[in-house]
């Protein structure tokens, strides 16, 4: 017994004509006759009384419509979910982030992806954000959390998710609040070595006609916070990096209005971007 004849034992049964089921399903009247005599050898039984002049089912018959029903039903259901499951996402998606976006943008990202591909593992990887887009490049991550730069290779595809502002953080124990307080002749300055806020903050810098003491150039901006925390010097740090810090309460932060933010996003080779597993992380 198969499923195709048991549809046509249900169309059949509610039809009571073998033209008219057989013209349904586009079938011909022997065929269904065939199937109809398989079903009855498998049963054991005769499930329709039939004559040159009307067909209807016997006692048995109506037992046996009540069975096929529910197992085309049940098969139909079962059919829906396997097909469902092979359309699933599978595989490993690996994605590249700085500690700060791994607590800031990513667990909010990771909870809705894993709801919607359960299947599909996620290899994550921390680091300089600053190598988010040679991670990407060199094939060591599908995905990275990274900041735009107008000078970002042609084979990434960037797709903005947040901005950041930068602001000016010095240490608790010197009472400022306001940039018109800062003396630049007298604070040492501890500048980034790397990544977009070298290029912002050197910019800043130029347009206001200032030339800083500089007393250290460090990598990662996690590293400027603890400079200027210890009293080190000031320093220009994004907000995200500011909020998810254990030193934050160490050092007060000053607003800039006329600073470039970071803009923030997940980055991608434009040639994998219609992967579905990336398109998926990039839909959210």
């Amino acid at each position: 017994m198969d499923i195709k004849s048991f549809k046509m034992f249900n169309h059949l049964a509610q039809s009571l004509h073998f033209g008219h089921t057989a013209d349904a399903l586009f079938i011909t009247p022997s065929t269904l006759s065939r199937a109809i005599q398989r079903l009855e050898q498998s049963a054991g039984s005769q499930l329709f009384e039939r004559n040159n002049r009307r067909v209807s089912l016997t006692h048995n018959g109506r037992l046996f419509l009540a069975f096929s029903m529910n197992t085309v039903e049940q098969w139909q259901m079962l059919h829906n979910q396997l097909t469902e499951n092979d359309a699933q996402l599978k595989g490993e998606l690996s994605v590249y982030c700085s500690v700060t976006a791994a607590h800031s943008h990513l667990p909010t990202m990771l909870n809705q992806y894993r709801t919607l591909h359960p299947q599909v593992d996620i290899k994550l990887v921390t680091g300089d954000p600053a190598l988010s887009f040679d991670k990407v490049l060199d094939g060591h991550a599908d995905v990275a959390i990274s900041i735009h730069t107008p000078d970002m290779h042609p084979d990434l595809a960037f797709q903005a998710i947040d901005q950041s502002p930068l602001v000016l953080i010095v240490p608790k124990h010197l009472s400022l609040s306001h940039i018109q307080q800062i003396k630049w002749d007298q604070h040492q300055v501890i500048m980034p070595e790397s990544g977009p806020s070298k290029r912002i903050v050197h910019h800043w810098f130029a347009e206001h006609n200032i030339r800083p003491k500089v007393y250290a150039s460090v990598g990662g901006n996690e590293a400027i916070v603890s400079m200027v925390a210890l009293g080190f010097g000031i320093g220009f740090v994004p907000t995200i990096v500011l909020d998810n810090s254990a030193l934050n309460p160490q050092v007060t932060a000053i607003s800039i209005n006329d600073i470039e933010s970071y803009q923030i996003g997940l980055c991608c080779l434009n040639s994998k971007q219609l992967e579905p597993k990336i398109e998926a992380m990039l839909s959210l």
